[in-house]
């Protein structure tokens, strides 16, 4: 049996990023064998990535990346804003950004299976980030954007990652106007580009609210129709980025703000971390009584 040395534990340590002595075992176990070392600690690590498959993995970070006229807004998940902080988190963030603006999968099952420059398949690439970082680690969304040399993106990042806004401003190249659009996306947080998006069924349910709300006020029947129409303003005010007062300059609306620049305002995503997920709240103080107690 070959002789296992602390310079062998520490390559392989190098290799993999596995602690020393799970690294010093994994030699042990295939007589210092280094590639086969290698693979003992990936299946190692893919065996632990599935034992933490069940957690809520709600924290993490949202990134944009643009490459040319390509970019992609994505959202990478794991379980705590320390880990999602992590230095090998946001490389890994990184590494999934380039990989799906290079292959254009079509959704996360497609990206999952795409291969990368190392072999790896996404899906073996993130289970080995979560052997060495110790978290669960998810690939949650994404969305692809395309454009033309006379468009611009916008890309704006909040809070170190905690929310992502990627617009798409067609018919001109000013990137500024674009990034100044998505701040103000990531601050008011709309749901459509304008009113014509709205579906009709969700502007008929706001306008039988605020119909109940006009007659629970006491207001005379005719004149509530026409109160109800000044009210639906407002609501699509709130809900439509190019009716909203824009953030730098509340005189103007975002649609002036736009209309300005010669350009107009195609597309945009918002992700905040962990939006519709559950979060784990942890009662420490719990624990520590459950400790205690030697429960």
């Amino acid at each position: 049996m070959a002789a296992v040395t602390a310079q062998m534990v520490k390559e392989l340590r190098e290799k993999t990023g596995a602690g020393m002595m799970d690294c010093k075992k994994a030699l042990t176990q295939t007589d210092g064998d280094m590639d086969a070392a290698v693979d003992f600690l990936r299946e190692k690590g893919l065996s632990s990535a599935a034992k933490k498959a069940d957690r809520i993995a709600a924290e993490g970070s949202v990134a944009v990346e643009v490459e040319g006229n390509r970019a992609v807004i994505l959202e990478v998940n794991a379980e705590t804003d320390f880990v999602a902080k992590n230095e090998a988190f946001q490389q890994l963030v990184s590494e999934l950004a380039a990989q799906l603006i290079k292959e254009q999968p079509a959704d996360v099952e497609a990206a999952l299976s795409t291969k990368m420059e190392n072999g790896n398949t996404v899906a073996d690439h993130i289970s080995n980030a979560v052997a060495k970082i110790g978290e669960k680690i998810t690939l949650r969304r994404y969305e692809l954007f395309e454009k033309t040399d006379n468009d611009a993106f916008g890309a704006y990042i909040h809070m170190g990652g905690r929310i992502g806004v990627l617009t798409l401003l067609e018919g001109s190249t000013d990137e500024s106007v674009a990034k100044d659009v998505a701040m103000h996306i990531a601050a008011l947080n709309p749901k459509y580009i304008s009113r014509d998006q709205v579906s009709e069924e969700e502007v008929e349910h706001e306008r039988k609210v605020l119909t109940e709300q006009a007659l629970n006020e006491g207001k005379p029947e005719n004149i509530v129709a026409k109160m109800v129409e000044g009210r639906l303003g407002k609501f699509f005010e709130e809900i439509c980025v190019l009716d909203q007062q824009f953030v730098k300059d509340p005189d103007k609306k975002v649609r002036d703000f736009v209309k300005a620049s010669g350009g107009e305002l195609k597309a945009f995503v918002r992700y905040a971390v962990g939006e519709g997920l559950e979060k784990r709240e942890d009662n420490f103080a719990a624990e520590v009584m459950n400790q205690v107690k030697g429960n």
